[in-house]
């Protein structure tokens, strides 16, 4: 039987990348998933490239209004939510200390930290009880790279998130956990300097980046029964770059 027969699933930020996979798995896997996005065209486009079983969502889980109209279209088209990802996030690129504005710090801040917030907060009315929440962190937030001043502290930040959660909604059996990242191959690299892709890949001791599948397929382990017993974790997925 798939893993995630019948259920419902929201996936923010989920137009590209890691989210977009993971979507397209949980449906594979028998999910009806609700995607969010910033921009109208690349929603549309996600949605098509899902294909069924998908509701596309317009919104920025950084303003509350949006998330609260998320809560209303998922109440009134699905009625529940069984698993929930929050995957939206914003960064910065070689940000150091000072260098950052109060633009910028407001801007990753908003969406990963108080986006997070917000949209546990106003999708938990939907939550079922047993339901998973996946917080999508990074790698990042475990290291002390430089540039990452304010992206780090802002996926730190999840971690907690998922510490109190696990508390505070331990009553009704929800799930709380977080999903980190490192050294996946994206197409964020091309954005990137020359050399970079392969510089990373040279440090993980598996040799090579990751795929986008391998977090989904990461992200379907914790959404599904598979880690039932599982609460509060942060799993890194990344090769062993952040552990060895």
């Amino acid at each position: 039987m798939a893993k995630l027969s019948g259920k419902v699933a929201v996936i923010t930020g989920a137009t590209s990348g890691l989210a977009l996979a993971t979507a397209k798995l949980f449906v594979a896997e028998g999910a009806h998933v609700v995607i969010t996005g910033r921009r109208q065209e690349q929603l549309d486009a996600a949605v098509a490239a899902i294909g069924h079983e998908v509701t596309g969502v317009v919104g920025d889980v950084g303003e509350v209004a949006h998330v609260v109209r998320l809560a209303d279209v998922v109440a009134a088209e699905l009625g529940r939510v069984d698993v929930l990802v929050a995957s939206a996030g914003a960064w910065t690129w070689n940000e150091r200390i000072g260098d950052v504005t109060e633009e910028s710090f407001d801007a990753v801040f908003g969406v990963n930290v108080r986006g997070t917030f917000f949209t546990v907060q106003k999708l938990l009315p939907l939550l079922s009880d047993g339901a998973s929440i996946v917080l999508i962190g990074s790698g990042a937030a475990e290291k002390g790279d430089p540039g990452t001043t304010i992206y780090a502290a802002s996926k730190a930040a999840l971690r907690s998130f998922a510490r109190t959660w696990t508390t505070d909604l331990k009553e009704r059996g929800i799930r709380v956990n977080v999903l980190s990242p490192a050294a996946i191959d994206t197409p964020a690299f091309a954005n990137l300097p020359p050399g970079f892709r392969d510089q990373i890949a040279s440090l993980v001791p598996l040799g090579r980046l990751g795929a986008e599948r391998e977090i989904a397929t990461a992200a379907l382990f914790l959404a599904s029964v598979d880690s039932s017993f599982v609460s509060g974790i942060d799993l890194p997925v990344d090769g062993g770059i952040g552990q060895v």
